[in-house]
């Protein structure tokens, strides 16, 4: 396959993805607004999905105070915000275009259906009104793109390399919503504990945190107890089982890297693989004495160096890309 239409199909997945767990990641934020909290603790949980983001620093050159309209529409209308969902979403139909006839009628369809959807609920003003069934829309729309990718495309290389795309952003954006939460609670440099003073607001953050990533119910078939943050964490990194947890993402990036390997992929291969050991066989109490924030950040940096080692291997140099 051409590396530039491999290129194409890897990031119009990734864009899509990157759109539904931003949906997510806003939707987490929406939903502890509504817990009885100060102003200055409301303030940080945006302030912390900004800092994640890593868009802090684009929001303060729009916006001089931090409030949850002024994000929320940075994070979903803005066209200067690359990240924003309206850019992904954009830029998967765009990529999705460029390669039109390594697509399926019906995945070109979904994707050009919703970005022409996403405009005219940009105009019904669903984001101001209620952005929680916006959030939503965004979800089922991604769902069904994946959907109908696993439902009518050879599986080929072109499906490869979507799959690929897919579950990096994922493992990438599970690792942030985690960390998310762990910003948007007081910290005690000398406590490993992940818990806040107030259990009652802690359950309903992480119960927050389980249902932005579709697994409350799979909680409590899990683990058939009270929520603890303990568990949570161990749920969305170690189980295999989990569809979005760390460690199913990883699996399916070695699973699609070695189907599409080549001469130059086998460094490639080995990172992905010590990243899937390391989380096969650790344990969540090993993870928090190491200290949570700090292997999430090591996760996030060993993802993005699988991102770059893949582009650099299979795809179009990020140098060279227009």
């Amino acid at each position: 396959m051409l590396s530039r239409t491999a290129d194409h199909l890897f990031w119009m997945a990734r864009y899509i993805e990157r759109a539904e767990n931003t949906a997510r990641m806003l939707d987490v934020n929406v939903q502890t607004a509504l817990l009885p909290q100060d102003a200055d603790n409301a303030e940080q949980g945006w302030r912390a999905m900004l800092s994640i983001c890593e868009l802090q620093e684009a929001y303060s050159n729009r916006h001089t105070s931090i409030t949850p309209e002024a994000v929320i529409d940075f994070m979903v209308k803005d066209p200067g915000n690359p990240s924003s969902i309206y850019c992904c979403l954009q830029a998967a139909r765009e990529n999705a275009r460029a390669v039109r006839g390594a697509l399926t009628t019906e995945v070109w369809e979904t994707n050009n259906t919703t970005w022409l959807e996403l405009k005219k609920l940009f105009v019904d003003g669903v984001v101001e009104r209620d952005p929680t069934e916006f959030f939503e829309w965004v979800k089922f729309r991604s769902h069904l793109s994946r959907g109908v990718t696993i439902g009518t495309m050879l599986k080929d290389e072109a499906f490869r390399f979507i799959r690929l795309g897919t579950f990096l952003e994922r493992a990438d954006n599970t690792a942030r919503l985690l960390d998310v939460k762990f910003h948007s609670m007081p910290f005690n440099p000398l406590s490993t504990s992940i818990g806040s003073e107030d259990p009652h607001a802690d359950y309903y953050h992480w119960a927050a945190i389980l249902r932005s990533v579709s697994a409350f119910e799979i909680y409590r078939k899990v683990y058939r107890d009270v929520i603890t943050p303990e568990r949570v964490c161990e749920l969305l990194i170690l189980r295999d089982d989990m569809p979005r947890s760390l460690l199913a993402s990883i699996n399916e990036v070695c699973n699609n890297l070695e189907t599409i390997r080549n001469n130059y992929s086998a460094g490639t291969e080995r990172r992905a693989g010590k990243l899937r050991a390391e989380l096969l066989y650790n344990q969540i109490d090993d993870i928090l004495h190491m200290g949570l924030h700090a292997y999430l950040t090591n996760f996030l940096e060993r993802v993005n160096d699988l991102g770059n080692r893949i582009s650099k291997d299979f795809l179009v140099p990020l140098e060279y890309q227009s």
